[in-house]
């Protein structure tokens, strides 16, 4: 079997797992958000960081939902690292935007942060802060034994059958349910350009 082919039958079997319900009551959240004046926040790491800043474009014009991501400000996300560490990039951002019961996260990552091991410690404690401020979480993730994923209101799981796909199938499934969720006639407010 080529490459090419093992590849997308990995992410044709995600994309097919993806539950449909779990997604609609993605969109019905999102709808109270931009009922009740809140805020959307859309964090991740690494390429899911990169992943961020195009869905808060998306929620922003089409949907007409205030939405933010924190890495999108470089400088305060590497000074916070640089003077407090990496665990709490996320948190401490939150708290200085007052997140409260009207906000919203949503968590794109491969593995969903991992206590034990120290993995990606800035997305579990700006969770942590989320069910202290009473506000809601959605996680896209990869794998179902992180902390994200047992540990939001909603968790979407983009398995991959062959775990070398992992990061390759989730990162390009995360703008896959973003883009489903902009598109959702409940949300989107605006046509696209195209």
């Amino acid at each position: 079997m080529n490459f090419p082919k093992k590849f997308f039958d990995n992410f044709k079997k995600s994309l097919d797992g993806i539950d449909l319900l779990k997604l609609e009551k993605c969109a019905k959240l999102l709808q109270n958000v931009r009922k009740n004046k809140g805020r959307l926040f859309i964090l991740g790491v690494g390429g899911s960081a990169g992943n961020t800043s195009h869905a808060v474009n998306d929620f922003r014009k089409l949907c007409s939902i205030e939405a933010y991501s924190p890495t999108d400000n470089v400088s305060e996300i590497t000074a916070r690292t640089n003077d407090e560490g990496f665990d709490t990039i996320f948190s401490e951002y939150l708290k200085i935007s007052n997140l409260n019961k009207r906000d919203l996260l949503l968590i794109f990552s491969v593995g969903g942060g991992n206590e034990k091991r120290k993995v990606s410690m800035g997305l579990i404690e700006a969770i942590k802060l989320s069910k202290k401020k009473k506000s809601k979480v959605i996680s896209f993730v990869g794998k179902d034994d992180g902390y994200a994923y047992y540990n939001s209101d909603i968790s979407i799981l983009m398995s991959s059958p062959d775990k070398k796909f992992v990061t390759p199938v989730s990162e390009p499934m995360q703008a896959v349910l973003w883009h489903a969720l902009v598109s959702h006639p409940i949300l989107q407010t605006k046509k696209t350009k195209w």
